[in-house]
């Protein structure tokens, strides 16, 4: 089973909204902090199962105000909105990285599918 990368530095650069990672591969990756609300791996956003993940709107301005590390793999973020049960794996960091733009994508047509236009975001 290969290793899991492991961030070597977290840095939340609050003005920009944006939460960086350097990992001990050499990948960086800039999340917004709307991203990483939007993909976060909670109930409230994935719901139980398959199929019952639940769209989030009106994230375009949301920020983390605080990072709690969980173990020794992975942080716990609390988001501006309130949002603070999602805990995010190194592999799920890394995986939201790599992925990122087609993830991105893939949200925005879920927006207009929903018929909802993001807002100054």
């Amino acid at each position: 089973m290969p290793m899991t990368a492991v961030p070597l530095e977290i840095k939340l650069h609050q003005a920009r909204h944006m939460l960086e990672l350097v990992f001990d591969d050499g990948k960086v990756f800039e999340l917004p902090c709307e991203y990483l609300r939007v993909y976060s791996p909670s109930a409230e956003v994935c719901g139980h199962g398959p199929g019952q993940e639940v769209l989030q709107t009106g994230k375009e301005q949301v920020s983390i105000s605080a990072i709690r590390p969980v173990g020794s793999y992975g942080i716990c973020p609390t988001f501006s909105d309130g949002h603070n049960t999602g805990i995010y794996t190194w592999k799920t960091l890394y995986d939201l990285g790599v992925h990122q733009r087609e993830l991105w994508g893939e949200y925005l047509r879920k927006l207009k599918d929903a018929g909802y236009e993001r807002k100054g975001g």
